[in-house]
């Protein structure tokens, strides 16, 4: 896209503006016969209709646009200024599994079945952005949770886990440079656990334990495209004082494992209206340790090491000047990631948010 395909299919403010000159243009035969000076101070307006004014859209603001719609996380807001955005997500995950119980004494095998179990999920919720400084951003999550088992035939609607965080720029933004930016989050424990529950009567809604992560994110506009990439660690910490239920033992605590995970990928924008994006999100979840009791004895169980891999892709719909509509596609690579993955993200114009109001 070149920038004179941009100020074409820019704003009303540049139609009006290319209205003026052809004005201008049609009424030459007219005005030539008044003074130089007239001329002069027609001339000078044409070129200062011409010129990019504060708002008018322009190629890399437009890309920079696009690029904070579909990729949030990276984006930094003003000191002062407030955004709001929503966003609701679909996830089917389905699993077979084989149950076996096999005596120690005989060898002989008790239970045999498989298990085929597949879990609908719906997540909706507000995330809150908030510039502290220009290059420093205070970002909080409040999602809500909508979850259907179909081999147990339960559903639960409940809190999910809050989350809070600080997203830092350590060096400005260099046109055609690469753009850092450092990002850590707190998540807590707010939604129901998947180890107090009943679980043969209810589903939780959260992951039971809380965590930090921190890490760096990259992007980088090479017109007409933005390329981004981050990597982070994710810190879990135990869930102690547990005492639930499974089978003849009863969990006591649970030692989350640690994750590390990277994502690149890319969006470009194909017109001031429409924009499109891709990306690959890989994490590498280390062993999870849980302590049971069986009688007056206590024994640990260990998880193996997992890793999840999705690919999503997004389109971008500008329906106002100032608000993009994501609607996003992905899927699980890997037996322990989601088969199917949809969502929609848009932001939320309230006008006390802006600055000035």
């Amino acid at each position: 896209m070149s920038a004179g395909f941009s100020l074409i299919r820019g704003t009303t403010a540049t139609h009006r503006t290319l209205g003026l000159i052809t004005g201008l243009a049609l009424a030459a035969p007219v005005w030539a016969q008044t003074a130089d000076v007239e001329q002069d101070t027609r001339s000078d307006a044409a070129r200062e209709a011409l010129q990019q004014r504060e708002g008018d859209v322009s190629q890399e603001s437009n890309l920079e646009e696009v690029f904070t719609a579909s990729e949030k996380q990276y984006s930094l807001l003003p000191r002062g200024r407030m955004s709001l955005y929503w966003s609701s997500d679909y996830s089917y995950y389905r699993n077979d599994t084989i149950d076996i119980a096999i005596d120690e004494s005989s060898g002989s095998i008790n239970r045999f079945r498989i298990e085929n179990d597949a879990e609908h999920a719906f997540t909706t919720g507000l995330s809150v952005d908030y510039g502290l400084r220009d290059n420093l951003t205070f970002t909080a999550s409040l999602p809500l949770m909508y979850k259907y088992d179909t081999q147990k035939d339960l559903s639960r609607a409940a809190m999910g886990d809050v989350v809070m965080g600080l997203r830092y720029q350590p060096f400005s933004v260099r046109p055609g440079g690469i753009n850092t930016t450092l990002y850590s989050n707190f998540s807590s424990a707010t939604g129901d656990s998947p180890y107090e529950i009943n679980v043969n009567k209810d589903l939780s809604s959260g992951k039971g334990y809380y965590s930090i992560s921190g890490g760096v994110s990259f992007s980088r506009i090479i017109d007409p495209v933005v390329l981004f990439g981050s990597v982070g660690y994710t810190m879990a910490f135990d869930a102690t004082g547990l005492n639930q239920r499974r089978g003849t033992d009863v969990l006591k605590r649970v030692s989350p494992g640690d994750s590390v995970n990277f994502s690149m990928g890319l969006a470009y924008a194909l017109s001031y209206e429409v924009s499109v994006s891709a990306s690959y999100q890989q994490s590498y979840n280390m062993v999870s340790e849980f302590t049971f009791q069986r009688g007056n004895s206590r024994f640990k169980a260990r998880s193996q090491d997992s890793t999840t891999s999705v690919l999503n892709t997004s389109l971008g719909l500008r329906t106002a000047s100032n608000r993009i509509v994501n609607i996003s596609f992905g899927f699980g690579l890997t037996e322990d990631s989601p088969d199917v993955l949809l969502g929609v993200s848009m932001p939320i114009d309230i006008s006390g948010l802006k600055p000035g109001a």
